[in-house]
């Protein structure tokens, strides 16, 4: 991350509500919609699904990046972040149709909360004054697929298996649901993912209830090119 960030106080990094956190794992059933706080957030979310249609529609306004490339050089202020899925099929500034330097984003495979990737959207929030966070999942993710199979009792060499474990609450939270299991744990495991957020980082958490940041969840679509947000 070289850039020249924006000053932020050591209290500000190191100290936040305990309660904040708390609050949010105190809150029961959470609707996305609600967690959209903040009036900036809201403007860049409604600026990433209007390059989306963009996208979909094979009208995309990004072109070749060479001359935003020396500018970026000498720093960076993205408008958003993206948890996302690390599949080669979903290209974050791609289907949004942003440029480099818009988008902040963190990617593993089924696009769940680690202790790394929290901290580098705390980064992108506490540091870059970013405004909002998107937690991006896909239709077809083979990493929620894997723990469905797992919550079967199937296992997997190596680290994938970790990869199936975290991911598993979601599968299991949506096993008997009406309708394609795949495609309700998909979903839930951006909802609950979404709200991790809140729970697990009193910088975000803090951020929220100031409403500096808004926080959503979003499914893509492989098939359609169509990002289609949770309620």
């Amino acid at each position: 991350m070289s850039d020249t960030p924006n000053a932020i106080s050591r209290k500000t990094l190191l100290t936040a509500g305990a309660g904040l956190a708390a609050m949010a794992l105190d809150a029961g059933p959470l609707r996305l919609s609600a967690l959209a706080a903040s009036p900036g957030g809201n403007a860049h979310l409604a600026a990433l699904m209007a390059g989306n249609a963009r996208f979909v529609a094979g009208t995309p306004r990004c072109v070749p990046a060479t001359a935003r490339r020396t500018e970026l050089a000498n720093g960076q202020a993205p408008f958003a972040a993206v948890l996302g899925c690390s599949d080669s099929r979903v290209p974050v500034e791609t289907i949004f149709d942003h440029e480099p330097g818009d988008v902040f984003v963190v990617r593993v495979a089924g696009n769940f909360v680690t202790d790394t990737g929290l901290g580098s959207l705390e980064y992108s929030v506490a540091v870059l004054k970013s405004e909002l966070i998107v937690v991006l999942g896909h239709s077809a993710c083979g990493a929620v697929k894997a723990a469905t199979q797992a919550v079967k009792g199937e296992t997997f060499p190596g680290h994938i298996q970790a990869l199936a474990t975290a991911i598993e609450p979601a599968a299991k939270a949506t096993k008997g649901q009406a309708g394609d299991w795949l495609a309700n744990a998909i979903a839930e495991n951006v909802r609950m993912n979404v709200r991790a957020l809140l729970a697990q980082s009193t910088i975000l958490a803090q951020a929220h209830a100031a409403g500096t940041i808004a926080i959503v969840g979003a499914v893509y679509d492989l098939h359609t090119g169509k990002v289609n947000l949770l309620a």
